[in-house]
């Protein structure tokens, strides 16, 4: 079974919103093992407890041992496996050693005991509260009060005279009822059928770089929460280390690479934003189980996203699916053709990079209002796949006037921000252009063989200009602008490298389209699936197990790499 490292991997499994992991990120605790909590997405609390093991009573180094369906710390000869139960329990059973959860205190952080020997922990910063009991052995509680919290907060599972100790801890809101305890092997077992489907589903047959593929597989089952508040759908966060949120364009790629064989899951994926969507038609930059916000927005790369998944499987294109999301995806657009229009143009524009989703491409060191050539032509395809949907549900009308603001958007993209050899970003308030050596302005490629050849032979010679030996970097590595780890000013992101992919494909550039998805998937199989990578070295940078970047992997590893990878 997969080996995980949780220093790159969370420990977690499918709907569940607990994980273990090194949480490398937070000063002082890279070395230290923490249950860990999602809810909120980082405005509440994560780190719950600190893990570790006992043996004499002293806290003692040890090893661990990871897959996808258990976590083995060993020690001194004794053992303990921690195994993620339903319902938000975590089950332990071990040998030899005793472990203790010491947590993390602050305001209103408080333990008491319970009946039966229980002790519940009731922790403000994460909302949730946590009951400890012991299900062999004993549970000892260590709580001095302190006024208003407790001064530390410490639970230790010790074991009975025959060495084994065995317990749970179950997170819960306001009120605790027993919940089933089967054995702890059958919970292991549970687990491990659980992410064996999923495997056999998401590798069947042949597939190139496998052992990469199962990692990715992993990310994507591992990050999947059930629904809970604002999240109403079972979604995929972005992550289970710090990243532990959905954005309103990061989940068009989880949707895609699900679409192959979960069409269902791929579906909520798809439609998990559009359920948070305001009555302007707007979408929520992000969501979590308790808050979602509309300070920024994300690019309407909707309708691209959904004219693959229907391709990639034809039960994404039922009539039912299509009635649910042609209202909400006409009002995402329609939002960014009426409120996002400044007096006197066509072309809609972005408030902030973040708008964009390239937070701090180079192409926003002017600021914003900003029309992005990117923006024109996500709106030409949604334009275009609302016409092909409401021509599939008979609304023939309206198919027809989609047609015509496609066509529209393209020739105003044109006129407004070609400049014979390359496109340009525009400021509407001040008509100053921004042309920089950022691979944004280069996003129009996404439209294909809808650009004129001369447009497409300029795009294709210019993208080559930010090819590496790792994939594809973000900012042209000669820009004196670049930075190896700058975010958006030159690092590899996944959602560029499939948007270029994809309309180099389009043009019939295959040769190059192969050539970087094989680098960056040859990039992951090597350095993981990190938010991105220098694209220079290829190694990675900020949150270690990101959702996108594994779905883009197996994109493209299923679109691309049947034959042997292109050198």
């Amino acid at each position: 079974m997969l080996k995980l490292d949780l220093h790159d991997a969370p420990f977690s499994r499918f709907g569940s919103w607990l994980s273990i992991a090194y949480p490398t990120w937070v000063p002082g605790e890279a070395d230290h093992l923490w249950l860990r909590s999602h809810h909120g997405g980082g405005l509440l609390r994560r780190e719950l407890f600190r893990i570790d093991v006992m043996k004499g009573g002293r806290r003692v180094a040890f090893t661990v041992d990871a897959t996808p369906a258990r976590v083995v710390l060993r020690a001194g000869g004794g053992e303990v496996a921690l195994c993620i139960a339903p319902v938000g329990t975590v089950r332990l059973k071990g040998r030899g050693l005793s472990v203790r959860f010491e947590a993390a205190t602050g305001t209103y952080v408080v333990a008491h005991p319970s009946p039966g020997g229980r002790w519940t922990v009731n922790s403000r910063p994460n909302c949730h509260r946590y009951e400890f009991e012991a299900l062999r052995g004993r549970l000892c509680g260590d709580a001095p009060w302190g006024g208003l919290q407790c001064r530390r907060i410490v639970m230790t599972f010790v074991p009975d005279a025959s060495g084994v100790v065995e317990g749970a801890v179950d997170e819960f809101e306001s009120t605790w009822r027993p919940r089933p305890r089967p054995p702890f092997a059958a919970c292991v077992r549970e687990v491990e059928s659980e992410w064996r489907e999923w495997l056999r589903d998401e590798l069947a047959g042949p597939i190139p770089l496998r052992r990469a593929a199962e990692h990715a597989s992993y990310v994507n089952w591992s990050a999947a929460v059930r629904p809970d508040g604002y999240v109403r759908r079972t979604s995929l966060l972005m992550s289970k280390f710090f990243m532990d949120r959905v954005w309103s364009w990061d989940h068009c790629f989880n949707a895609m690479a699900l679409a192959y064989r979960r069409p269902a899951l791929a579906w909520d994926q798809l439609m998990t934003l559009f359920d948070s969507q305001d009555e302007f038609g707007a979408l929520p930059d992000e969501i979590t189980d308790r808050y979602y916000n509309y300070c920024f927005s994300k690019p309407p790369v909707h309708g691209w996203a959904l004219s693959f998944m229907r391709r990639a499987n034809r039960a994404l294109s039922s009539r039912e699916r299509l009635a649910e999301i042609y209202p909400v995806l006409a009002r995402w657009t329609e939002w960014w053709l009426t409120d996002r229009v400044w007096p006197g143009e066509t072309l809609p524009h972005y408030l902030h990079g973040n708008d964009s989703g390239w937070d701090n491409s180079t192409v926003f060191d002017s600021g914003a209002p900003l029309i992005g050539p990117d923006l024109a032509a996500f709106l030409v395809l949604d334009t275009e796949e609302l016409a092909s949907v409401a021509s599939a549900l008979g609304r023939k009308r309206e198919a027809a006037a989609w047609t015509r603001r496609s066509a529209g958007l393209l020739d105003a993209l044109l006129a407004r921000l070609w400049r014979g050899d390359r496109f340009v970003a525009a400021r509407p308030d001040s008509g100053l252009e921004m042309d920089t050596e950022s691979l944004f302005l280069c996003l129009p490629v996404v439209l294909g063989r809808r650009l004129p050849e001369a447009v497409q032979r300029a795009l294709v010679k210019r993208i080559r200009g930010f090819e590496t030996a790792a994939g594809l970097a973000t900012e042209r590595p000669s820009s004196v602008r670049y930075e190896p780890d700058g975010y958006w000013r030159g690092p590899m992101w996944a959602p560029s490298t499939m948007l270029v992919v994809d309309g180099l494909r389009q043009l019939g550039e295959e040769a190059p389209a192969r050539r970087i998805a094989g680098r960056f998937c040859r990039t992951c199989a090597k350095q993981g699936f990190a938010e991105n990578f220098d694209a220079l070295t290829g190694r990675p940078l900020r949150d270690r197990a990101y959702t996108w970047t594994a779905s883009v992997f197996l994109i493209l590893a299923h679109e691309f790499l049947g034959r042997r990878p292109p050198r």
